[in-house]
């Protein structure tokens, strides 16, 4: 985690200088002012997404948790909502389309997916169970192993890292 950190500053040097030259050419293409005007309107039309996105994320998950569901598919959601409009609320243009792009469903869905694969990685199959629900893992038989080697069931239901009804359980696989 910590060697990844290390490029946080220079990805941030190239993202700004990539907005820069962005603007230039659009500034070049419709008129500096009229691209100002839309970095502007995107940055306020952002502030106001984070507030509605923000709302949303807050009662899907207050819905899942009275309804006794997992929270994870809203959790994940949200926070791909929250990042969409965080994004367009920055200022720039390339930020501001990355943002739109994160608030159109298919792309959401696709950035949700990333993000759960992203959790399920990175907390333990109890955790993960408990935020998405049981997994259902198939797990198919292979070549001949060795006498002393276990034999796997063909089907695997994970539910937070607890065998269901005796078994076999593989936490943290879809």
């Amino acid at each position: 985690m910590r060697r990844g950190l290390r490029f946080v500053p220079l990805a941030l040097l190239a993202a700004v200088l990539l907005e820069l030259v962005v603007f230039v050419v659009v500034g070049r293409a419709i008129g500096f002012g009229s691209a100002l005007l839309a970095v502007f309107a995107a940055s306020l039309l952002g502030l106001v997404l984070l507030r509605r996105e923000g709302m949303r994320a807050w009662r899907g998950f207050k819905a899942s948790a009275q309804a006794g569901q997992p929270p994870g598919r809203q959790v994940t959601d949200g926070l791909v909502g929250l990042l969409g409009a965080l994004l367009l609320a920055l200022p720039g243009l390339l930020s501001g389309l990355v943002g739109v792009s994160l608030l159109v469903p298919p792309v959401r869905r696709l950035a949700r997916g990333g993000v759960q694969r992203a959790a399920e990685r990175r907390v333990s199959s109890m955790v993960a169970g408990d935020l998405f629900g049981p997994r259902r893992v198939r797990v198919r038989r292979g070549a001949a192993e060795p006498a002393d080697a276990p034999v796997a069931e063909p089907t695997v239901v994970v539910d937070g890292g607890r065998a269901i009804e005796g078994e076999i359980v593989e936490p943290g696989r879809n």
